[in-house]
């Protein structure tokens, strides 16, 4: 399974609710949390291939700012 992190700019519960039906609906990602209390809203995806282009634009299209993190 790989692991890909991102910064974001989702930081309540609000915005959560915003994203999850774009991240449920990215095939390539199995699981997904965001911790809201690092300051910069560290996005953890998990899949077998997660893509990281699709993710960043699901999390766009929800309306967040979305940077991967160096691994």
């Amino acid at each position: 399974m790989s692991i890909l992190k991102f910064k974001t700019s989702i930081n309540c519960a609000n915005c959560l609710r915003a994203v999850t039906p774009f991240l449920d609906a990215e095939a390539s990602v199995e699981k997904w949390s965001v911790d809201t209390s690092n300051p910069d809203k560290i996005l953890t995806v998990e899949g077998a291939n997660p893509i990281p282009e699709l993710i960043m634009k699901s999390v766009a299209q929800a309306g967040f700012d979305i940077e991967p993190l160096a691994a």
